[in-house]
């Protein structure tokens, strides 16, 4: 534990929130890996009091806004623990203050690899392009005809592998992945959960699997 406090505020505090986090819900009954945030700064005259207190692991105390007001958006954001054990237990070729950056992008909802066609980088966010368009028509033609991955494929100058995985995606339902793990991302979907899941359940069948 980080912080400076008084040892009986700190257990009033961990028990109150249940040795959790209050952003992910990472629970450490040791409390090593946990640690409290002022919600109102101490440069801003926040106090060492019960209700100014907050219990967050510590990545998600790491990407914390400074200020008040960005914190109660922050902490009111919720995000699944589980996501985030990927980065607590796991070690990577790349180094500590590139993991950083991505697991802060992550966090943040933005696209972290090349962006899938129909969609464009633009200042290290993900958005529409001039093809947009045509990515739901790509998913409903496969859906609502009999046409082959090949044939598909061969229509929107892909290969039969690309168009597969375009059909697989789960950026156009507007989620971001990083290391086998997924979350919401900021940029706009561009099909319904419903159209997915339909695409799925066909490629599953034995005659689209080749």
């Amino acid at each position: 534990m980080k912080n400076n406090l008084p040892f009986k505020l700190r257990n009033e505090i961990l028990t109150r929130d249940n040795f959790s986090c209050q952003k992910c819900n990472f629970k450490d009954e040791t409390s090593e890996s946990l640690e409290l945030h002022h919600i109102k700064p101490k440069v801003s005259g926040g106090l060492n009091e019960f209700h100014n207190l907050i219990t967050l692991c510590s990545i998600c105390h790491n990407y914390a806004p400074a200020s008040e007001k960005d914190f109660i958006l922050y902490i009111n954001k919720k995000i699944d623990g589980n996501i985030l054990n990927t980065f607590r237990h796991s070690l990577y070729s790349i180094s500590k203050k590139t993991k950083q950056g991505m697991i802060k992008q992550f966090i943040q909802g933005k696209h972290l690899t090349k962006a899938p066609k129909g969609y464009k980088i633009v200042d290290k966010e993900l958005v529409l392009d001039e093809n947009a368009e045509t990515i739901p028509k790509i998913f409903q033609e496969f859906l609502d005809t009999n046409i082959s991955l090949t044939q598909l494929a061969k229509k929107n100058n892909m290969t039969t592998l690309g168009i597969k995985k375009l059909l697989q995606n789960t950026t156009y339902l507007g989620r971001v992945k990083f290391a086998s793990q997924e979350s919401n991302g900021k940029h706009k979907p561009l099909i319904s959960v419903t159209l997915f899941n339909n695409i799925q359940n066909k490629l599953k069948q034995k005659q689209w699997i080749k």
